[in-house]
């Protein structure tokens, strides 16, 4: 390959909260703790990356840098013209302009203001369940109540929407927004045109609008194209907020460097503008240097890197009688069901998940994705830690005296 993905690199002290959290009180008991005397951490929590990031974007900061002064700033065509060349060559996207493009404080401020813009407190909002837990709080934190439609798995272990019970659960609640994740944090489903199609048409026949999280749409695998929510059809186009980001895919979420898209002019104005929700020159110009067309060529090698990855680790763990994982169509998170291993076991999934913490296998309880018995893995890192974790699962975690 032409690019480093095997590189460890010593993220410790240097602001990587998946590693400076460790050694933290944490009241939930839901963060990894520090690893006994002997292992180090290999973090698998937290869903950034500890590959370092694109050379294109490094080179475009350091450019940036060298000119001293770091004032006021405007966006120049440059920067939203790398956004409609990346999205038109990545997504397939049609018609995007500037005016439809607009900065976002993380894909998180686009959620939230959406869900404050669109309803008013005590409403129902629709998720999906597994959820990801930043927006399960995220509607907590302003009032509303979340209401979830339980994704189902079909006879190959792949998740699906449950179309009538989400018809059901809209109705019943009287719901008019629903949270979407495209690909789906933490399943890695990269929803097929259909499935799109059929979630719309619910949605147009309920007046349901869409805010759209598609923050992963650069990482799907093999096979598996991402459909942006908005292409599918005008309703969708004119119904919907996306929100994108490439912090997952270079990783820069300490540059903070989201955006939305919204064609529809009463939807723009409806979501306004607030002094806070103002880029920096830095994640600009970060932007910039990601989608470039170098950015684009490491973009691909980084996902052959992640899937072998995914396959790797999940087929570990699918070789454990009883735990459950489908190699995911995209982004870099598996979500291991232990279920039947615990059931025949006699394990706690608590248990499980702090035989791990104690040898340095920092992975993350799935309770708080509505999976019960459920264990979120983060396969961002060189094949040579995926290979290590596995090894220390294999010695110190499922072990025999534990089957």
């Amino acid at each position: 390959m032409k690019y480093d993905f095997t590189s460890i690199i010593d993220r410790k002290n240097k602001d990587a909260s998946a590693l400076d959290m460790l050694a933290l009180e944490d009241p939930t008991g839901n963060t990894p703790k520090p690893a006994k005397e002997g292992f180090d951490e290999i973090p698998m929590w937290v869903a950034d990356m500890h590959f370092a990031t694109a050379p294109s974007v490094t080179k475009e900061l350091e450019e940036r840098i060298r000119h001293p002064l770091y004032g006021y700033f405007m966006q120049k065509d440059e920067y939203y013209n790398a956004i409609i060349n990346w999205q038109e060559k990545r997504n397939h996207v049609t018609g995007l302009q500037k005016e439809h493009i607009g900065y976002e404080n993380g894909v998180h401020g686009c959620v939230a203001t959406v869900v404050e813009k669109f309803t008013n407190p005590g409403d129902r909002v629709l998720m999906y369940s597994p959820v990801y837990v930043g927006f399960k709080y995220d509607v907590d934190a302003i009032g509303r109540i979340s209401v979830y439609s339980e994704l189902k798995k079909d006879e190959n272990g792949i998740y699906r929407m449950d179309f009538d019970d989400m018809e059901r659960k809209i109705r019943e609640n009287n719901i008019h927004l629903t949270i979407f994740c495209s690909p789906h944090n933490p399943t890695g489903r990269v929803w097929e045109r259909w499935e799109l199609e059929r979630a719309l048409k619910i949605f147009e026949d309920n007046d349901v609008y869409v805010v759209s999280d598609e923050i992963w749409a650069d990482l799907t695998y093999s096979g598996h194209q991402h459909i942006p929510t908005q292409m599918v059809n005008d309703w969708a186009r004119n119904h919907t907020v996306a929100v994108y980001s490439p912090s997952k895919t270079f990783n820069l979420a300490g540059l903070v460097s989201s955006y939305h898209i919204i064609y529809n002019d009463f939807l723009r104005a409806r979501m306004g503008h607030t002094h806070y929700n103002e880029q920096n020159v830095l994640s600009y110009h970060a932007l910039i240097g990601a989608y470039s067309e170098e950015g684009a060529e490491w973009t691909d090698e980084l996902r052959e890197v992640l899937h072998t990855n995914c396959e790797y680790v999940a087929n570990y763990l699918n070789s454990i009688d009883g735990i459950e994982v489908t190699v995911p169509q995209g982004t870099y998170m598996l979500f291991a069901d232990l279920t039947k291993y615990c059931e025949k076991t006699g394990r706690n999934i608590l248990d499980v998940l702090q035989a791990g913490w104690d040898v340095g296998v920092a992975w993350q309880n799935g309770r708080d994705f509505n999976g019960p018995c459920h264990i979120r893995l983060n396969m961002a890192s060189p094949l040579s830690r995926m290979q290590e974790a596995c090894r220390r699962m294999e010695k110190y975690v499922f072990t025999k005296q534990n089957l």
